[in-house]
């Protein structure tokens, strides 16, 4: 073990004794110690569910980064394991970057992660790499051989500066695949494809995407995967203009359905979408789970914002609830994982809830450790409803709150009084289908957050929050008159 990584294990198993729980989010993975961004290396290997990430233990803003490591039997209650990759060799001596594990035939596990070495002399610009490292799920040993990928094997024009994020998978064949994102030399970002017999030797097989400033300027973080009967391509955009109620101008995740045909490596796109409408989610990665589910966790946090702090916490960063995916006309639905249903607790029920131009607080509706169902529909279908809110984490003085306007088909999420102090990104909107106002959503809440999933996972929206933990009421609003149908259930982690 080199010294970087011994020190950075010494230093996270004393740090960490110092965090009082409650700092942390509840259920959603946060760093052991210091600073967390993309998920890595999300595999089931051993029996649990490995997730490694973006980390720097030394402080709660971004530096060299490590790859931090916990593990779950369900996905939902992780254990902290040692930091698994330090920046320690002349290939990744400024950063061991985003990537992704895999099982190898000898049943150990694989990692495949991006190496940053800075160049000063080209602005700060880093040569990046791709390199190997190989373990038993709690010891990694960095491959003699690295790297093992370099922009000499890229297409001509890939360039050395934007080459990262490989995402592996296995096929039935027992070869492997790996898909890269890397810039051209029109300035255009690739994703490109890789192929192995062994893990270790790797060979160039096709550009399978290339963006051309369609959807933003620099795409990072790509994700390839077969699922009910097409293919996915998810990627994570940088620099985006807005484009309707679809895209929002910044960061964001985004995904394309398609045919791939293996034999010519042309993937065809059909669709794309936004991955998630709200504010704070990005870098997702997927993995296959033993049972054959295809689940998807990101980074709940939108990278525009992580230098506007002006509290400094021992920890920062948080992933989102591992979601459950499925395709169908063209959309990715995504529904928090069923393990998640096993902490339910307290069950509150109240149907056919009349609301007449009224705000309304229910009892037993309350809580920031919440799972919440919902339906509204219109009391008169003909006549419906002009708007409802429902404002959570709320008392007199904080509020989020997720918004249906049903005329303009439009849902939104706005965190304006939630009580953050500097002018963030509050806001965020997005179209949505319904039949004459109906319209359902599952809300996930935690200490520091809010996931809505709509009409059954259509539509996704995340946030981040900074309110008072002491700020639980949960209120609904209507201007016309409605019906409510309403389950809450408290989350026991």
């Amino acid at each position: 073990m080199s010294q970087a990584l011994n020190e950075a294990r010494h230093y996270e198993e004393e740090a960490e004794l110092q965090i009082d729980e409650q700092e942390r989010p509840a259920f959603h993975l946060s760093p052991r110690i210091g600073w967390m961004n993309d998920p890595n290396g999300f595999s089931c290997y051993g029996g649990k569910y490995h997730l490694f990430y973006q980390y720097y233990p030394y402080s709660s803003h971004w530096g060299p980064m490590h790859w931090g490591h916990a593990v779950s039997g369900d996905m939902i209650r992780w254990t902290y394991l040692p930091a698994a990759l330090a920046p320690d060799e002349p290939y990744d001596r400024d950063g061991c970057f985003s990537g992704s594990a895999v099982s190898m035939r000898d049943e150990k596990q694989l990692l495949m992660y991006t190496g940053a070495v800075f160049e000063t002399e080209f602005g700060g610009a880093s040569v990046q790499t791709q390199n190997l490292a190989v373990g038993d799920g709690l010891d990694y040993v960095k491959y003699k051989g690295n790297p093992v990928l370099t922009a000499a094997d890229l297409p001509k024009g890939g360039s050395p500066y934007d080459f990262r994020d490989p995402k592996m998978w296995r096929e039935e064949d027992g070869s492997y695949g790996v898909v890269i994102a890397c810039r051209n030399e029109g300035g255009y970002t690739q994703v490109v494809l890789f192929r192995s017999e062994d893990g270790l030797r790797w060979n160039f097989d096709t550009v399978l995407a290339e963006n051309h400033d369609r959807i933003g300027r620099m795409w990072e973080c790509p994700d390839f995967f077969r699922l009910d009967g097409k293919y996915v391509l998810l990627v994570s955009a940088m620099d985006m203009l807005p484009s309707g109620r679809e895209y929002h101008s910044g960061n964001s995740c985004v995904y394309f359905v398609g045919e791939y045909d293996r034999e010519t490596g042309i993937f065809t796109e059909e669709c794309d979408h936004a991955a998630d409408y709200g504010i704070d989610f990005y870098a997702a990665q997927t993995t296959l789970t033993p049972d054959g589910r295809r689940v998807m966790i990101g980074w709940m946090q939108n990278p525009d914002t992580t230098s506007l702090r002006t509290v400094t916490h021992p920890v920062f960063g948080q992933m989102s609830i591992p979601r459950e995916l499925s395709v169908r006309d063209g959309v990715l639905y995504q529904t928090p994982v069923r393990e998640l249903s096993a902490y339910r607790r307290d069950p509150v029920v109240r149907e056919n809830v009349r609301l007449d131009d009224a705000d309304l607080s229910i009892h037993g509706i309350s809580g920031r450790l919440v799972d919440l169902e919902v339906e509204i529909r219109a009391q008169d279908p003909v006549e419906g409803y002009r708007e409802f809110r429902c404002r959570f984490a709320c008392d007199e003085r904080f509020y989020t709150e997720f918004c249906f306007r049903p005329d303009d088909s439009v849902i939104s999420i706005d965190r304006k009084f939630s009580g953050q102090r500097r002018a963030i990104i509050r806001h965020r909107e997005a179209g949505i289908r319904h039949e004459n106002g109906r319209l359902c959503f599952r809300m996930i809440l935690d200490r520091y957050s809010a996931e809505v999933f709509v009409n059954g996972g259509e539509k996704v929206m995340t946030v981040t929050l900074e309110t008072p933990r002491e700020a639980e009421g949960i209120s609904f609003h209507v201007k016309g008159k409605a019906i409510l149908n309403i389950k809450k259930y408290r989350l026991e982690i």
